[in-house]
């Protein structure tokens, strides 16, 4: 009994990381906007500078 409950744990474990991946995979999309959008919000903040308004 003990056997087949470890057994029934490892099923449900590979069963949960094989839904992880199809949930990444099916909003891959999402996900790509959302880190490209996040790094341009911080590309921008990181290029502003305190001279950029100085004129000579």
């Amino acid at each position: 009994m003990k056997v087949a409950r470890f057994v029934l744990k490892i099923v449900a474990l590979s069963l949960a990381a094989a839904a992880a991946v199809c949930a990444v995979i099916a909003y891959w999309d999402g996900l790509t906007e959302l880190v490209g959008g996040a790094k341009e919000k911080l590309q921008r903040s990181a290029h502003i500078d305190e001279y950029d308004d100085y004129e000579e």
